[in-house]
C-alpha cells in the first residue's frame, strides 16, 4: 500500500528524501581555486609551437606527469598554438609543476565564529617538497566547509604552477599559478580541476587574482 504524501508517513519519506538530498549537495560541493596570472608580451598563437617540459627534472619521463602534461597541452593546442614533442624545436617552452600537502584539520571551534577564519601552513609534496609560492595560508581564505556544519575534518591545499618562457631567449611571458583547498587529496581530481581552472578565460588579466568554480567531483 502506498503511502499518501499527506499522510504522517508520506510526510515523513517527504522529510528523509529531501534531507539525503541535502547531504548529497552538501557532499558534491563545487571544486574552487584561486588563479593568479602575470603574463609580458605573450605572443599570440598564429605560428607558435610549444613543448610542456617538467619544472621539477625528477618528473621528466614519469607517467602520471605525461598524463597532466597532456592536459596542458590541449588546452594550449585549442588556444592555436602547436605542440611539439622536441623542446629543441619550439619557440615556447612551457614548465608545468603541481602538489598537494598532506592536509590540515579542521575544527570548528564555536557555533559563532567567523566561517572566514583559518589560516594553516605547510609545503607543497609529491612527497618531496613541492615549492613555497602558494604558502602560507593567511586570514580571509574563504574556507567553505564551515558553511554545512562539519566540526572536524581535513582539508589539503593543492597547487600547479605555469611558466612560459621564450624559447629564443629565455624570457619569461607568462607566470601562474592556481591554488585551492577541498577535502579530497587524489591528485588525479584536483590537478585537471586546477589545469581546467588556469585555462579558463586565459591568459587573463596580467596580475589579477580571480576565483574559478568548476564542477564538483563525481562519486
Amino acid at each position: 500500500m502506498t503511502d499518501h504524501p499527506n499522510s504522517h508517513f508520506g510526510r515523513l519519506r517527504l522529510v528523509a528524501a529531501a534531507m539525503l538530498l541535502m547531504a548529497l549537495a552538501a557532499c558534491a560541493a563545487p571544486f574552487k581555486a584561486d588563479v593568479s596570472r602575470f603574463q609580458s608580451q605573450l605572443p599570440a598563437p598564429a605560428g607558435q609551437t610549444f613543448a610542456v617540459v617538467a619544472e621539477d627534472p625528477k618528473l621528466a619521463g614519469g607517467l602520471e606527469f605525461a598524463q597532466y602534461a597532456g592536459l596542458v597541452q590541449e588546452r594550449l593546442a585549442h588556444l592555436g598554438y602547436t605542440p611539439v614533442k622536441d623542446p629543441a624545436k619550439a619557440s615556447l617552452i612551457v614548465r608545468f609543476d603541481y602538489g598537494v600537502d598532506n592536509g590540515r584539520e579542521r575544527v570548528r571551534a564555536t557555533t559563532g565564529m567567523s566561517p572566514y577564519w583559518g589560516p594553516w601552513y605547510g609545503p607543497y609534496y609529491r612527497p618531496r617538497p613541492f615549492g613555497y609560492w602558494g604558502g602560507p595560508w593567511h586570514y580571509g581564505w574563504y574556507d567553505p566547509f564551515f558553511d554545512n556544519g562539519i566540526d572536524s575534518y581535513t582539508v589539503y591545499t593543492s597547487g600547479i604552477s605555469l611558466k612560459i618562457d621564450r624559447a629564443a631567449d629565455g624570457e619569461r611571458v607568462f607566470e601562474g599559478k592556481a591554488e585551492a583547498v577541498s577535502t579530497s587529496n587524489r591528485l588525479q581530481y584536483l590537478v585537471p580541476n586546477l589545469i581546467e581552472s588556469m585555462f579558463t578565460g586565459f591568459p587573463g588579466n596580467s596580475g589579477e587574482t580571480v576565483r574559478i568554480t568548476v564542477a564538483p567531483e563525481k562519486k
